[in-house]
């Protein structure tokens, strides 16, 4: 890759100016960059002019320190802002002001020789083979919905901003200095950059060719930039428009921000997720972005594909992720709604329906929820006196009864639990860790992984979970940004 340098960065900044964007604007940033790249940079902005002087001078609103290496990153977007904040690479003496600074500058490009153009790709031949879908999303639902349309043979175009590209390309770990989350969620696609201020023209006639369109904007942005469905469906009646939002289009919440989290909390999920002292346990993996979101967008955009082959028109969809995950309560809200509290037997309430560890430190799940597979268990643990114990509610033989199988699990290590509950069918699983999942066999059997391939390392992304009789799944490489302009 190119050698960047500070001051070069520093040099440009005048032609990156957005001044547009900087009216009403008075600001004045001292930037103290130390080795490699030593030096120090004055740039203040004031009623739409921006003016760069070498030393720091005057009094600064805000101050920023770090080292050279990793403010070319910050400005090339090869390092992520968050992170390079949390993690101590730079010092910001005030962060609103910083913010403000980032969106009046458009980023440094640097051109990369591996960036060349792969031209047409051998796509997977699957049930959306034919199917032209234009991405606008980013970060994780709709990247790893529309990756799973390309999976099932859909051309996939991901539309970024040149000067705002997927947040996700700048997030580590990195291989071979590309995101390693940005591959996952990514291959198979191909890349347009564009301004989204300019190059509007452009985009419609490539939304005339579209099948689907995927947007993850808040409401509005999207007419905003006059994008939005009213619009686009006079000029593509067969559009099919889908829009990812956290909690919908038109509402009390429609505009607020959120992430996963916030999207669980306003759902009931983690209020319904409790620890032994009362406290709502985080999920350490996203359920409302994929399953509220990349899950449902796939679903609402078969059915109407589907719906378009007899109709022949397209159809606006409203993914508001909040809802989407509200159907994982199903079971406790109808408990709660007929007697006034939730279902707990399948939360921990169970002795043969819980968690155990055993003797070598890890856990296993015991699902021995029917009688028949809880007899088969005590049979296997020479326990016959335990069978109907699991007939009697009170807290007193509960509580007896799971103290007596951790007793029992502790015996043991997980895996020969596993091949005890395997051989007598009673529904005992070891608990795997991530770092298990890439060598297991049964998910190597399945094809549950793709394999990408990125300059030599090979890195296993999640495949789409569903399997079609005569279908070719493999995928080719996650774009480089605007890798695929001249195609389209």
């Amino acid at each position: 890759m190119q050698r960047v340098n500070p001051a070069q960065l520093f040099q440009s900044v005048a032609t990156r100016f957005r001044a547009e964007k900087a009216i009403g604007v008075t600001l004045t940033f001292h930037f103290d960059i130390s080795a490699p790249g030593t030096c120090q940079y004055t740039i203040v902005i004031a009623n739409g002019v921006c003016a760069v002087t070498e030393g720091l001078q005057g009094t600064p609103n805000c101050l920023i320190e770090t080292d050279g290496d990793t403010y070319v990153g910050l400005e090339t977007a090869a390092i992520n802002p968050q992170d390079a904040l949390m993690q101590g690479k730079v010092k910001v003496s005030n962060l609103m002001d910083m913010l403000a600074f980032a969106k009046l500058f458009k980023k440094f490009e640097v051109t990369t020789a591996t960036q060349q153009g792969r031209g047409k790709r051998q796509l997977p031949v699957g049930p959306l083979t034919g199917i032209r879908v234009i991405d606008f999303t980013r970060l994780l639902p709709g990247p790893l919905a529309t990756m799973f349309m390309a999976e099932m043979g859909a051309e996939v175009l991901k539309i970024e901003d040149k000067n705002s590209p997927d947040y996700i390309r700048t997030f580590p770990p990195f291989i071979n200095g590309i995101s390693a989350y940005y591959l996952a969620l990514n291959t198979g696609k191909y890349s347009v950059s564009v301004d989204l201020r300019t190059e509007k023209q452009r985009l419609i006639e490539l939304i005339k060719t579209a099948d689907v369109l995927v947007e993850q904007y808040r409401p509005g942005v999207m007419a905003d930039m006059g994008l939005g469905y009213e619009i686009l469906k006079q000029i593509n009646p067969r559009l099919i428009y889908i829009s990812i939002t956290g909690y919908g289009q038109s509402n009390s919440n429609a505009q607020l921000a959120g992430h996963d989290l916030n999207y669980l909390a306003a759902s009931g999920l983690l209020g319904l997720n409790k620890d032994v002292n009362g406290k709502p346990v985080m999920p350490g993996f996203q359920l409302a972005d994929v399953g509220g979101g990349s899950y449902l967008a796939l679903t609402a955009c078969t059915a109407a594909l589907y719906e378009r082959e007899k109709t022949g028109m397209g159809k606006f969809i409203d993914v508001s992720m909040a809802n989407a995950v509200l159907p994982l309560l199903a079971l406790p809200f109808a408990s709660q709604q007929a007697q006034g509290h939730t279902i707990t037997e399948l939360g921990g309430a169970l002795a043969n329906y819980n968690i155990y560890r055993c003797a070598d430190g890890k856990y296993i799940a015991l699902g021995a929820l029917e009688p028949k597979f809880w007899a088969g268990f005590c049979k296997i643990i020479d326990k016959p006196e335990w069978v109907n114990l699991i007939a009697k509610q009170d807290v007193a033989t509960v509580d007896a009864l799971k103290n007596d199988l951790e007793a029992v699990f502790s015996q043991k290590p997980a895996a020969e639990w596993e091949a005890l509950g395997n051989n007598a069918d009673v529904c005992i699983t070891v608990i795997r860790d991530l770092e298990d999942l890439a060598t297991d066999s049964f998910l190597n059997s399945t094809r549950a992984f793709n394999i990408i391939i990125t300059d030599g390392h090979q890195l296993k992304t999640m495949a789409f979970p569903v399997n079609f009789s005569g279908a070719n799944n493999n995928l080719p490489a996650a774009p480089f940004l605007g890798e695929d302009n001249n195609l389209f």
